[in-house]
């Protein structure tokens, strides 16, 4: 969305005097540098009242608040671009860029994203969700500008954890062997500096990006090129004078200038500091330290708790707790985990960096020994476990399905190929709600079930996702295990540590013409549709291998057949189902209800069901119609176009 198609919104009702005088940067451009304080105060306000009111992600924002007033304050966006990785840090970046009156409307249905979106607005210049893009996709910008001869400044501001992952070094390194400039701001909130440390280290990272040490520094190596001995020497020296006091020997031999680590809370060294480098060329690293959830006491205590938040007091940090009918799948699949484990020496946990999202927590604390986190790093995860179960270890990789697309190939050679005993319990399959497209588990259905040798399961019902995981982990070889975010339906969990028969549905109702076929947690929808209609309910458990000695008996005694999944529709289960019958020759008809060929926006869940046509009502009209229209066919009438996915 660019400037002049910012929407309005109900605003927040503090006082922001500096700050309701700029809708975008070039307004904050027009401040002396002395009043940017007094702004990031304000910035830093108006940012905890909003998301107390609309949730979503808080400390990572608050630390960045001077960091993102001093980028936009040197740089000319969005002329020069501007990447943030991952984006749970952007509020600060949407509210100083035309989007301060729509924050109310955050991840919200039809409002702004929670995260950096191109179609949003000018000012986000790539499109984030998932970790470690903002450097290539950053160098992929001033390669564009150079090749088209458009002076312009690209920065990519990037986590400490994100830096860690593998396409940020490939990116790094690929950055180090090119002529371009890139500035790529290293934002580490794992570390605090002391007074005098920061201070002295503040005077270093100035001194060092100044002009006068550029030229001191570039001219005495041109003087001294026809002497490599003493080139040599030189170049020595100056690296072991920046090792002692910064960490930046890593970049440097990538071939990286290194400034800091400076203060990510002093304005007056970040601006100058960025003001100096941008007069530097080719690749550039400025090392800032924050601090997550600054300003702001609850989330300075527990920046983990206040990573992503629902509703809460401003006053308090306490916040709306959750009506939910029972534990989530999350939960279910931590207790399990514990149980297993505690049943099982050989059993090993691997996490890329979502131990607490995964429900992970009790069981790290419990088995420390038997604990993997290795980063944000999945293609790792997934090679890391398969080596493990090479000598004997049984491992379960707890990942989202979102991240799980990451490491597709590792899925495939390094585990399913070589036929590994590896678990995957793989959390957040199908839509997810206010986080949206870029973390919705639409396609891991498709991608799983067509790899040889992998055994793929969706559980409809809290019960069953623990039996499940279970029979998988007891399986001899890969399985994957897919449940959605949040609560189920409230199901009673066994205590026991049951198994289900390998590939095997049942009926959960009986009724005439019509029969559903529910892949995981859509069953319950299933059953309150089939309430209406007298249709039969299987819950068909596995996606692979299918049941199709059910499939078959149902295509036998039914005249419809209508496959349900939160899964898009190509290549799912339904698509499963129908190869089944077309290598069988049956000619029963059948529906396939999934995620339609686009993706879905931030929303409730509800909603997004609703847009997919996976809610009750839509999936009740789609059979009506269906019916309908094989009455008016054995009629003699002409045949109405039937609904399919929810959709003419």
């Amino acid at each position: 969305m660019s400037e002049r198609q910012q929407g309005s919104g109900s605003g927040s009702t503090g006082t922001f005097r500096l700050l309701d005088s700029i809708e975008y940067p070039r307004d904050l451009r027009l401040l002396p540098p002395e009043r940017l304080p007094a702004l990031a105060e304000e910035l830093r306000r108006f940012l905890i009242e909003t998301v107390s009111r609309t949730g979503g992600h808080l400390a990572a924002g608050l630390g960045v608040v001077e960091l993102t007033i001093a980028l936009h304050y040197v740089l000319n966006t969005p002329e020069d671009r501007l990447l943030w990785d991952v984006g749970h840090q952007a509020y600060p970046h949407k509210i100083l860029t035309g989007r301060r009156e729509r924050m109310e409307s955050l991840r919200q249905r039809d409002g702004i994203s929670g995260f950096p979106r191109r179609e949003e607005s000018d000012y986000d210049t790539f499109g984030t969700g998932h970790s470690s893009t903002s450097i290539g996709a950053a160098l992929g910008m001033a390669a564009a500008a150079k090749r088209l001869k458009v002076k312009r400044d690209v920065v990519a501001v990037i986590g400490d954890a994100a830096m860690g992952a593998g396409m940020a070094f490939e990116a790094l390194n690929h950055a180090g062997a090119l002529d371009l400039d890139l500035l790529v701001v290293l934002n580490d909130n794992d570390m605090s500096i002391s007074d005098p440390v920061g201070a002295f280290r503040n005077h270093l990272a100035r001194l060092l990006s100044s002009k006068f040490y550029t030229r001191v520094r570039e001219g005495g190596k041109s003087a001294l090129s026809g002497l490599p001995h003493i080139s040599e020497l030189v170049g020595r020296w100056e690296e072991h004078m920046k090792g002692m006091v910064m960490p930046g020997t890593l970049f440097e031999e990538l071939g990286f200038n290194y400034i800091g680590p400076i203060d990510g809370h002093d304005l007056e060294t970040l601006t100058a500091t960025l003001q100096n480098m941008q007069m530097m060329h080719g690749p550039r690293l400025l090392h800032v330290v924050t601090q997550k959830g600054r300003g702001y006491k609850p989330a300075e205590g527990d920046p983990l708790v206040y990573h992503g938040v629902t509703p809460f007091d401003p006053a308090t940090g306490k916040m709306d707790k959750k009506s939910a009918s029972g534990p989530s799948y999350t939960e279910v699949f931590g207790r399990w985990l514990c149980d297993a484990a505690a049943a099982d020496p050989r059993l090993v946990a691997i996490t890329p960096a979502m131990c607490s999202g995964s429900g992970m927590v009790a069981y790290a604390k419990r088995f420390p020994d038997r604990y993997y986190d290795v980063g944000i790093a999945e293609q790792h995860a997934v090679t890391f476990a398969a080596g493990l179960a090479c000598d004997g270890v049984k491992p379960v990789v707890a990942i989202y399905s979102t991240f799980l697309q990451r490491a597709y190939d590792q899925l495939i050679h390094d585990v399913a190929l070589q036929n590994l005993d590896v678990t995957f319990a793989v959390d957040r399959a199908g839509q997810v709600g206010a986080d949206g497209a870029t973390h919705a588990g639409s396609f891991d259905l498709s991608y799983a079930r067509c790899i040889p040798n992998l055994v793929v399961m969706a559980p409809s019902d809290e019960n069953e996702c623990r039996k499940l995981l279970h029979t998988a982990y007891q399986y001899e070889g890969p399985a994957l295990v897919r449940y959605p975010r949040g609560a189920g339906c409230g199901a009673r969990i066994d205590e026991a540590l049951e198994t289900l028969p390998l590939g095997e549905g049942e009926i959960r109702r009986q009724g005439r013409r019509v029969a559903l076929l529910a892949f995981g947690s859509l069953l319950d929808t299933a059953l309150q549709v089939a309430e209406e209609v007298d249709a039969t309910v299987a819950n068909m458990r596995f996606v692979k291998p299918l049941d199709e000695t059910l499939v078959r008996r149902l295509a036998d005694s039914h005249e419809l057949l209508v496959t349900l999944e939160e899964n898009v529709l190509k290549g799912g289960a339904g698509s499963a189902v129908n190869e089944y019958l077309a290598a069988d020759r049956q000619r029963v008809r059948t529906i396939n209800l999934g995620l339609p060929d686009h993706f879905i926006e931030h929303a409730t869940p509800a909603e997004q069901l609703r847009e997919a046509g996976l809610d009750r009502e839509s999936i009740l009209a789609v059979i009506q119609r269906a019916l309908a229209a094989d009455a008016e066919l054995t009629a003699g009438e002409p045949v109405r176009e039937v609904s399919v996915n929810g959709q003419r």
